[in-house]
């Protein structure tokens, strides 16, 4: 807080230090200079023509101080965060050796980390290319807006670009993962926004891909996430047990009772079935089965093209489903043409109805089929295969549809699936897992 305030012509040493502030600027009297704790050199000096910004360079230029005005405050709505970007922007040029006297800076070209990360997400789908050697995928760039949104604006939003520092990037990654940021699920639509180490970890690294962006466009020299040390990430893969696995049948079961979306229950079975990835279900449509070979190609995965065996049971799931008139979905929305949207909240219908622990996710059941696939014997190269790992990704060898191999495999991870959820057979036979394995 500025308490005494000197009115002085001279003797700028003197001055008191605050981050400038609309109500501060206010309470200046005239003579008087406050200097600004966010942005070093940075002033705002009151006389009795109104505030005026000025400049005082710590570095000497062409050996001498030198003092600048940068503009008056409300003159073409000029503020205090347009003097903030001027200010930075001579800051970098006395650091690279440059005279600002010599050049005019306009605030447009200093972004503030909020403006960075919009124009971060708005050059993504075409100009950042993923470590896959692709552009970032749709769900991709949605995970990073809601950790934009949620975590990176609130706390980081307002700095400009060129003075965040690595001790910032320290901080925010401290108080994510203490709960700063965290925020309940709101009633309706949407995701509650998550703190925890883990949380802090994978947004700090969206924070190092933003500032490699900015890099780039050469908005600032270096990259400040560089060096940080993160936490290790602990997360763990979670399998079903057996009686998760009898739980999440009785959830269907219960879904199926009380009239939820059909739609929503099927793509959660072939999930249970399959082992896919949420997204790929999501976005199958029609004309990417082939049922006569029991085959389904994805044309746009993690992974790329790929080529999956689909288990008889998996197909018995989706086979009958009705299709809605021009949506070409297997999945469709209940209006539109476009996929099903809300098969998060679905499978927490389901699961909350299975009394399933919160824990468990799409993800947990795409390990669990990893994980009683390598129960069954299946080699590491027909995992992947059946999950669409870059691995086992099908390849020419599997131009057109998936071998009798693949299929079997396939449908005795299906089975097995099957039997754990204790459901029963078209032809009346319960699948018993421990004959099965025998």
């Amino acid at each position: 807080m500025v308490s005494n305030w000197y009115k002085v012509s001279r003797g700028l040493y003197q001055m008191p230090t605050a981050k400038i502030t609309a109500a501060l600027l206010d309470k200046l009297e005239p003579g008087a200079i406050l200097w600004d704790t966010e942005v070093r050199g940075l002033g705002a000096r009151c006389s009795a023509r109104g505030i005026t910004f000025i400049f005082k360079a710590r570095e000497p230029i062409g050996g001498r101080q030198v003092l600048m005005t940068i503009g008056q405050r409300g003159r073409g709505d000029y503020g205090i965060d347009d003097a903030r970007k001027v200010a930075t922007g001579w800051r970098l040029m006395i650091r690279d050796n440059q005279d600002p006297r010599t050049a005019q800076t306009d605030p447009a070209e200093v972004m503030t980390v909020s403006e960075l990360c919009d124009a971060y997400i708005k050059a993504a789908p075409t100009l950042l290319i993923s470590r896959a050697g692709r552009a970032k995928k749709e769900t991709t760039l949605h995970t990073d807006k809601s950790r934009i949104e949620a975590h990176i604006k609130p706390l980081l939003g307002k700095l400009l670009v060129p003075v965040v520092t690595q001790a910032d990037i320290e901080t925010f990654m401290q108080r994510v993962a203490s709960g700063a940021t965290k925020k309940p699920r709101s009633k309706g639509r949407g995701n509650p926004a998550k703190g925890g180490k883990g949380t802090a970890s994978r947004t700090v690294g969206l924070l190092g891909a933003i500032f490699s962006y900015a890099v780039k466009r050469k908005l600032r020299a270096d990259n400040p996430v560089r060096g940080v040390v993160r936490f290790a990430d602990q997360r763990k893969e979670r399998r079903l047990t057996p009686e998760e696995y009898k739980a999440l049948g009785a959830g269907l079961a219960k879904a199926v009772e009380d009239k939820v979306n059909p739609y929503g229950i099927a793509a959660v079975r072939f999930l249970a079935l399959t082992g896919w990835r949420r997204g790929e279900a999501v976005n199958l449509k029609w004309t990417d089965i082939d049922a006569a070979r029991r085959t389904v190609t994805l044309g746009d995965t993690k992974t790329g093209r790929s080529i999956r065996p689909l288990a008889n049971t998996a197909l018995d799931t989706i086979k009958d489903l009705p299709r809605r008139a021009g949506n070409p979905f297997v999945f469709p929305a209940t209006k539109g043409e476009g996929a099903i949207s809300n098969l998060p909240r679905l499978f927490d219908v389901i699961r909350t109805k299975g009394e399933l622990p919160e824990d468990i996710t799409s993800h947990v059941l795409r390990h669990s089929v990893a994980s009683l696939a390598s129960d069954a014997g299946l080699s590491e190269a027909t995992i992947a295969g059946l999950l669409g790992h870059k691995l086992g990704t099908i390849t020419s060898r599997y131009t057109h549809s998936a071998d009798a191999v693949m299929l079997k495999a396939a449908d005795t991870v299906a089975d097995m699936v099957l039997g754990l959820m204790g459901e029963v057979k078209a032809v009346g036979e319960v699948v018993n897992l421990d004959e099965r394995r025998a």
